[in-house]
């Protein structure tokens, strides 16, 4: 697809070599026929006017018209009388051909993967009124690189709204932004391991393994001492990590990932106590706490222990992935720690960016979303357990507190990947818990069933055509 310009024409870099002793023309001439045989030029492009080419090669305004009329007696350019001077569509071009599209897989009747929001449901008014707010109220001198821990608005924003919304000891500046999730624990345990920390334990079910997970892989990146400690109906296995060894752990305590799980409050309680006990230190991942049904929100361990626990937050789920926006909030003893691995990462994230986000929470516009959103996932909620207790009510589903995906716990002889596999057959997206496990082939055959970016229409259809697998 050529490039469309507006106002003055575009720049085309044609060099001319005066000491050759080859005429300008001749080179201007082998110039353009070599930028459009070897694509620089496609089809269709706009080539400068004249009298702009002339000024920026320092020839005459004659000498380019005449090259171009040579040009277009090959065939090589196309022009009518009051439009540009463009490539002409029959020119040759040594590009090579784009590869033949694969055809794109077979659209699914409903996909139930985990840990994607209403993609369609962001609020691209409020994003764009918010964008504009950023840049009609940004100094001139934001503009620069800024610092790299983050916006101070934003900053201010974030350790406001998590004080209002997670009850967390925050301020300013504890607050570091990242680019989502991931950064922001590789920027943890990277400040960690400065400190001398060797081991960190993840929940099993949780992360995943190296070979199936990010933040896994950054961690042993990182060099430390990968460790995967068991997740029962009340959390993390406290008793397990304490024997461990492990010195950072990573948890998902308001809404475990994937079991569902809250963490109950006398584990709350033996975790603070192992991070005191230990010299330890604790990482939380605070990934859909907006999205709560049947309980009363459930504070940040954050707010037990400021000292011991790095909280993670993302717009992510809130708002869409695209967004890569997130925030570190760290133990004030360290946060400037996680903010010099901030600037060696990648010198701070968009400050237009950050900017846009504090507009949209400072004027209760994130909140409306949040608002909304609850809504739209109780009812996607209610209709997969609706779907379920119809079409398969063998099924258990659990972890229903909280975000936008659930457990179904199949048979103890159903095959888990059997099970995925035939979905895909019937189009329907199903994904197994197996993969959430540090090792894939331990623990009872569940699925993890997703309810953020599925239709709420084609949740029944959905569930109706793969009944008879689960049980």
């Amino acid at each position: 697809m050529a490039f469309q310009w507006s106002g003055l024409g575009p720049e085309l870099l044609l060099r001319l070599d005066r000491g050759s002793g080859q005429p300008l023309r001749s080179q201007l001439e082998a110039g353009l026929r070599e930028a459009i045989r070897d694509g620089r030029l496609n089809a269709g492009e706009r080539l400068p006017s004249s009298r702009e080419l002339a000024r920026e090669l320092g020839v005459s305004r004659g000498l380019v018209q005449d090259c171009y009329a040579q040009l277009l007696s090959e065939g090589y350019l196309t022009s009518q009388v009051g439009s540009a001077t463009r490539v002409a569509a029959g020119a040759y071009s040594a590009a090579p051909e784009p590869a033949p599209r694969r055809k794109p897989p077979p659209r699914l009747i409903a996909d139930f993967r985990a840990g994607i929001p209403d993609l369609a449901s962001f609020p691209r008014g409020d994003w764009i009124w918010a964008t504009r707010e950023a840049c009609g109220g940004v100094a001139s001198a934001d503009l620069g690189y800024g610092d790299p821990g983050g916006s101070a608005e934003l900053r201010a924003v974030i350790a406001g709204y998590t004080r209002r919304v997670r009850a967390a000891a925050a301020g300013p500046e504890q607050v570091i932004i990242s680019t989502g999730f991931a950064q922001g624990l590789s920027l943890v345990l990277r400040a960690l391991a400065q400190r001398g920390i060797r081991s960190v334990a993840f929940e099993d079910p949780g992360y995943g393994s190296a070979e199936t997970d990010e933040s896994v892989r950054a961690a042993e990146a990182t060099g430390l001492r990968v460790i995967h400690v068991p997740v029962d109906d009340q959390g993390i296995d406290v008793g397990a990590l304490d024997t461990s060894g492990a010195q950072v752990a990573v948890v998902t305590p308001a809404h475990q990932s994937p079991t569902g799980v809250v963490l109950a409050a006398s584990r709350r309680h033996a975790l603070m106590q192992w991070a005191s006990r230990r010299d330890a230190f604790i990482v939380e991942d605070d990934y859909d706490s907006e999205f709560r049904y049947d309980r009363e929100p459930i504070g940040v361990l954050q707010g037990l222990a400021p000292d011991r626990v790095f909280t993670i937050g993302t717009a992510s789920k809130a708002l869409a992935p695209a967004v890569r926006l997130g925030w570190v909030l760290a133990p004030s003893s360290l946060a400037g720690a996680v903010a010099a691995e901030k600037l060696i990462s990648d010198r701070g994230s968009s400050t237009l960016d950050q900017l846009a986000l504090a507009a949209l929470i400072r004027s209760g516009r994130y909140d409306r979303h949040l608002r909304r959103m609850r809504v739209v996932y109780a009812r996607r909620r209610a209709r997969l357990i609706g779907a379920l207790a119809r079409h398969a009510p063998r099924v258990r589903l659990t972890g229903l507190a909280a975000g936008f995906h659930a457990v179904a716990h199949l048979p103890a002889s159903a095959d888990e990947q059997a099970v995925v596999a035939a979905a895909r057959e019937r189009l329907v997206g199903l994904y197994g818990m197996s993969g959430y496990r540090a090792v894939r082939t331990a623990g009872p055959p569940q699925l993890v069933l997703g309810f953020g970016n599925v239709s709420e229409r084609a949740i029944e259809p959905g569930i109706a055509a793969v009944a008879d697998l689960l049980g």
